[in-house]
Order: structure tokens, then C-alpha cells, then sequence
């Protein structure tokens, strides 16, 4: 046991529907007709959808085959499956642990709610029921709270930590454990006196069977066993049913980088504004209009998704914990420090945890909203992808991305350039009144040894091949600590100052290219990386 039942649950949720499983599982697939010795599966990951191919060799013990199988001997669709989503992730390994709203998205593209049932709304049946007509796949749990609960068994043949699907809600919940052999013995279950004052066609339209893996429970009993229920709701391209509920989607690419686009969460109020920042417009209102106020309102589900980490758990890497907050926006430039320190979220995820998507349903009056998506902790790396779910058509785009330069040029006459600055030039210079690069790099290196209030080694030979203009009183006013440098960080601010406007990916490549392995930056750098800057947008 891989202890991958959670995407046993997923697997059989699949089964309940059969254009979704098609989907997955391509039709004329077989060991007879056109048989080849490989199969085909299809997988969403990130917004798209991803062909996996796998032989049919399936790890065996004692001749029994080892992970996910049938109770039916020459049924393998199922084993295969789990095999080509372990290719997909890297190994069988790394599909240990994990959450049945995983294998559901990858399965549907969908977004998914969880909900604590210590907690549960109000309106959670309501909810179920809107959910299940949807076409959404539901999954429900017990929380363990020790090793020796892991797949422990209840006084009422409920198992703890185990992944069970939710298959309809008529005032009863039907639950369906994929394994089949344990089952719920309390009242409403295949045996239960309650159903012995029961019309017969009733139990027959609520397909009540014996020893399925299937059964009913009272919603109240439901409430009070499981900890945990699990929503996914299907996007417009898996959705068959035009009579369906659809979402409008958005999806955004994103990336932490350390030192430029990995702010951390709002406790790190320095860097909590470099994170990406995303601007959706919410236009048209549900129809009920009821939400946190007496405005119109707009209902939509925020997903924040990091990518590939357990493709990358064999070099190290694990979850993230994740998080986002929404604030109530005007325009579309990427906002600075200030503006987080004076203006509150409207709305945040419930927590930062290490799970691979944090989603929150929202319900918010109609206008526009900043999402910055960010790890708890600054420095942390990571590409994610952030999608939102809205009930109605929602704009969308991601702010900063176009790179804009109108740099600072400071008018410099004469009068103002120091009498032994002229004297050092004069010097190197002869009679030509011309330097080359190697006389700029000595003047300049003088001139800085007298400079106590920035550390450097000195200018390099590069940075004295171009054209240089100091900017050093931006640098200085960046410089927030004087500590003679800045970090990645404060030379966005730097940069900006400067008169340039740039998207996150040219300030990741500033970050790997201009600071330190300790995310600091030199003042030399900084002055190599403004003429760069000054040549390219001057061009």
C-alpha cells in the first residue's frame, strides 16, 4: 500500500459519469482490437491537458497485482490509470499521501472548495444538492489524529483517513467507499430498520443495494462522523450537459522568484508588494444580489494552485504553505508598499497551508479587485498558476505586465562637476579631452574609495564599457537600512524611482543577474544595471 486511496476515491467519483471518464480514459481501448501493448490517458495539469502514454506491465507480489486492481480478475483500466498518473508525478512514491480534490482536478480541470463539517455553513445541504445536480464531484473524510488511527475502523464501520465519494443527497446522504468492504452501520444503512417504513419504489429511485460499497446516511449523522467534505466543481469544457450550471473561468501563470516576485505573506510588509499582483472586474451581480452587503454582489471561487511539487519531492522539495488576499482596486499599476500598509484585504484565504491549491468562495459587491498570491514566508520559490471561478463573465489581467522606461536624467552643468574630478579627467584624458574604458573605471574607482556610505570592490571592467550616469542619490534613497547596498528588493523601488516601470519576468532576470547570493545589491551593480536599462529603452 502506496497510501494513494485518496485517488482510489477519485478514481470511482470518475466512474460515476461517464463523459467525463471518457475523457480520461479514451474509448477503444482494448486487449484485442488494434492492441499495440500500450494504453493512453488524459490529464489536466495547470490549464492544460497533458497525453500520457504506459506500457501494460503492472507491479505484482505473489502474482496479486501490488496498488489500485479490481475485484474483478481481467479488469486493469483502473491499475493502468493510477500507473500513467504516477508517471505523470514522477514515480508511484510520490503519490503517497495526499487529497481526493487532487485526483479531481487533474481528472476534470475543476476547482475545488473544502469544508471543515466542525464548521459546516448553514446552507451545506443546499450546497451538496446545488453541487451534485452541477455535476460536481464530491469527496468527504475522517481526520486522523495519530498514527494508529490511519485506516482505523469506527463503532459505526466508518474508516478513518480513508477518501469515500459523496453520491447524492435526497434529506439522506449516500456515501460510496471505494473499497467496497466496509460499510456504515448506523441508521439509514443497507440494513437499517428505518427502511422497513419505506414505499418501495422510494428505496428502488434511491438505488438501495446491500454490500455495493454504497450506502445512506441521515444528514445529521453525516455532519457528525466525517471532518472533512471535498467539492470539485467542473469547468465549461468538462461540463456535457447544456442544462448545467457553468462557470466563466480565468487562469493566470504565475512565479515566485526569490529576490524579485517572492514576497511572502502580509507579516513581511517590506516585501509582502513584490509578490505578482492580479486585477480581476467583477461587472455583473448574481441575481439573489445578497452577499456581505446591500450592494449587488458577485459570487466566485478563488483557486491558488502551486505546480509540480510532487514531481519535485525527490530533489528535495515539498508544499509550499500558500495563501492570497483581495483588495478593492482602482487601476491597473502594480501597487507599492504604501498602498498594502494603508488600505485592508477584503477578503483573504482562510489560512496558509501546504496544500498544493487553496481555494475560498467569495461574495463581494460588484467592482474591481487586486489578488496577490503568495507563499507565508518571503524567499520561497515556486511557479503557481491562480484561476477564478465566477457565476458571471469576469475581466481579468495581470498588473505590471508591460515594461515601460522613462528614466531620470539628471541636468548637469559645469559649474557642478568638482574641481579635482577635472583634475583626475584632465589628467587621463591628455589633450584628446577623451577616455577609454579603462580611464573611466580608474576615475570612477577614486572617486568611490572616498565614498564611506557604499561598499563595493570596485567597478568592473563591463560595467565601465557603458555609458554611465551614477544615480547614486536613487541609490541612496532605496537604501531604506544604510547599509551602503540594497536587496532585490528595495532596487524594484530603486528602479521605479528611476522612472522604470517593469513586468515580473525582467525583474526576476534582474534579481538573477545584478544581486548577490544574498539577495543584496552593490552599488556598482546597481549602476551597470541602470545603463543597461537606459540603453535598451533609449533604443
Amino acid at each position: 500500500d502506496i497510501g494513494d486511496c485518496w485517488l482510489l476515491a477519485a478514481i470511482a467519483s470518475l466512474t460515476l459519469d461517464q463523459d467525463i471518464l471518457a475523457r480520461v480514459v479514451p474509448e477503444n481501448q482494448s486487449f484485442q482490437k488494434n492492441y499495440a501493448g500500450i494504453f493512453r490517458y488524459q490529464f489536466w495539469q495547470y490549464g492544460e491537458w497533458v497525453e500520457v502514454v504506459v506500457d501494460d506491465r503492472l507491479p505484482t507480489k505473489d502474482g496479486h497485482l501490488v496498488f489500485v486492481h479490481s475485484a474483478e480478475g481481467n479488469e486493469f483500466w483502473g491499475s493502468l490509470l493510477e500507473k500513467a498518473y504516477a508517471k505523470l508525478n514522477g514515480s508511484y512514491e510520490a503519490l503517497t499521501g495526499g487529497s481526493t480534490i487532487e485526483g479531481f482536478e487533474d481528472f476534470t480541470g475543476g476547482i475545488s472548495e473544502v469544508y471543515d463539517l466542525k464548521k459546516a455553513p448553514a446552507d451545506l445541504y443546499e450546497i451538496i444538492q446545488k453541487a451534485l445536480k452541477a455535476e460536481s464531484l464530491l469527496g468527504c473524510s475522517i481526520d486522523i489524529t495519530n498514527a494508529y488511527d490511519t485506516e482505523a475502523i469506527t463503532s459505526r464501520k466508518l474508516v478513518k483517513g480513508h477518501a469515500y465519494s459523496v453520491t447524492g443527497a435526497e434529506e439522506l446522504v449516500r456515501v460510496r467507499n471505494p473499497w467496497g468492504e466496509v460499510e456504515w452501520n448506523g441508521p439509514w444503512s443497507d440494513e437499517a430498520p428505518e427502511w422497513n417504513s419505506i414505499d418501495p419504489k422510494v428505496k428502488a429511485a434511491l438505488d438501495k443495494q446491500s454490500d455495493d460499497g454504497e450506502f445512506w446516511m441521515a444528514f445529521s449523522d453525516f455532519i457528525r462522523e466525517y471532518s472533512r467534505l471535498e467539492i470539485c466543481n467542473l469547468s465549461p469544457d468538462t461540463l456535457t450537459s447544456k442544462e448545467q450550471h457553468k462557470w466563466n473561468t480565468t487562469l493566470f501563470n504565475g512565479t515566485w522568484a526569490r529576490g524579485s516576485t517572492a514576497g511572502g505573506c502580509q507579516n513581511y510588509p517590506a516585501t509582502f508588494w513584490t509578490n505578482p499582483q492580479f486585477r480581476i472586474k467583477l461587472e455583473e451581480p448574481d441575481h439573489d444580489h445578497d452577499g456581505s452587503s446591500k450592494e449587488p454582489c458577485c459570487t466566485f471561487i478563488v483557486g491558488l494552485m502551486q505546480k509540480n511539487r510532487r514531481r519535485q519531492r525527490k530533489m528535495g522539495e515539498d508544499l509550499l504553505s500558500i495563501g492570497f488576499a483581495l483588495y478593492k482596486d482602482q487601476t491597473d499599476v502594480h501597487f507599492g508598499k504604501d498602498f498594502f500598509q494603508r488600505n485592508p484585504s477584503a477578503a483573504r484565504s482562510d489560512t496558509y497551508i501546504n496544500m498544493r491549491e487553496v481555494s475560498k468562495r467569495l461574495k463581494l459587491p460588484v467592482g474591481d479587485y487586486l489578488i496577490v498570491p503568495s507563499t507565508f514566508e518571503p524567499f520561497k520559490t515556486g511557479d503557481f498558476c491562480l484561476r477564478v471561478f465566477s457565476e458571471k463573465a469576469a475581466k481579468s489581467l495581470e498588473v505590471g505586465d508591460v515594461a515601460k522606461g522613462n528614466p531620470y536624467e539628471p541636468q548637469v552643468s559645469d559649474k557642478d562637476v568638482p574641481a579635482d574630478f577635472k583634475n583626475i579627467f584632465d589628467k587621463l584624458a591628455g589633450g584628446k579631452g577623451e577616455i577609454n574604458a579603462k580611464d573611466i573605471q580608474a576615475i570612477l574607482n577614486k572617486l568611490l574609495a572616498r565614498r564611506t556610505d557604499l561598499k563595493s570592490s570596485g567597478f568592473t571592467m563591463a560595467t565601465c564599457r557603458e555609458m554611465i550616469s551614477l544615480m547614486d542619490d536613487i541609490f541612496i534613497k532605496a537604501d531604506s537600512d544604510r547599509s551602503g547596498t540594497m536587496d532585490a528588493h528595495e532596487m524594484r523601488m530603486a528602479l521605479h524611482n528611476a522612472g522604470f516601470n517593469l513586468n515580473n519576468q525582467i525583474q526576476q532576470s534582474i534579481a538573477q543577474r545584478y544581486a548577490s547570493n544574498d539577495l543584496t545589491v552593490h552599488f556598482d551593480a546597481f549602476v551597470a544595471c541602470m545603463i543597461r536599462l537606459e540603453t535598451l529603452f533609449s533604443k
